[in-house]
């Protein structure tokens, strides 16, 4: 008897329920701003603690050791930071690029506004390369035409900037003019296909590099830039960055 009265209250429950849907009349709202007025929650922050020690812990290791201050202004048409940074892409992707393909970057092409922060003499920490490269930016290999690679070339005379770039040696005249390219040694080959490391962001029209519109193929490498220079530093003893004869002007 006493289970056939429990049995009667769990139908009757369910049809209550069934027959009187709960619904939301109304709501408010305000908006909280995140600033130095708002006051720390205990709570969160003894829930946090832990987590916070960790990244801490992670973003303060050092990397590598960089004897001077590296900025994006301490040159004409190269910088030793945009070296670095251009070289650092070409070591670390081509190895994956050419167990994926069996090919070769011919060379890479970053651009001086991804260039975000300035390198301290001393210690590099993870956290200085985020700062650096605070963008999720992927490398991807963009196979070109010989002309793209020459309409590149009206691009950078044109930018008159130091845009970083590794394996290719440019020379321009006193106006910024591209007046001799080379890759390995050899002139641009129009009828050539030339492999371009560079990021997403660009190879999408970042920047208007239009020349990169129409590639003939794109290649991912499943490789972030700000990981690449990571990886570069964490086999790199002393960074030994420097401005050199690569991209120059006479």
């Amino acid at each position: 008897m006493k289970s056939f009265i429990r049995l009667l209250l769990v139908i009757s429950l369910f049809s209550s329920c069934k027959n009187n849907p709960t619904t939301i009349s109304s709501f408010e709202g305000k908006r909280i701003p995140i600033d130095s007025q708002l006051s720390e929650d205990e709570e969160i922050n003894d829930f946090i603690a832990p987590y916070k020690q960790n990244l801490d812990k992670t973003m303060d290791s050092v990397l590598a050791y960089n004897p001077k201050l590296l900025t994006k202004s301490d040159g004409d048409l190269n910088t030793a930071i945009g070296n670095f940074m251009a070289d650092a892409v070409m070591e670390q992707a081509n190895p994956v690029f050419q167990s994926r393909t069996g090919k070769e970057i011919d060379f890479v092409l970053l651009n001086n506004g991804g260039i975000r922060a300035q390198l301290p003499s001393g210690g590099l920490t993870m956290k200085k390369i985020y700062e650096l490269m605070p963008f999720e930016n992927e490398i991807v290999i963009v196979e070109l035409t010989g002309k793209d690679v020459k309409d590149m070339l009206q691009y950078l005379s044109k930018a008159k900037t130091a845009h970083p770039v590794s394996g290719i040696e440019l020379r321009a005249d006193r106006n910024y003019k591209i007046y001799k390219a080379s890759i390995d040694g050899q002139p641009i080959d129009e009828n050539k296909h030339y492999f371009v490391a560079t990021s997403d962001y660009l190879q999408q029209g970042g920047d208007n590099m239009n020349f990169f519109a129409n590639p003939v193929e794109v290649y991912s490498v499943d490789y972030k830039i700000r990981n690449a220079l990571i990886d570069y530093l964490k086999k790199t003893d002393t960074l030994r960055a420097r401005i050199d004869n690569r991209y120059i002007r006479e």
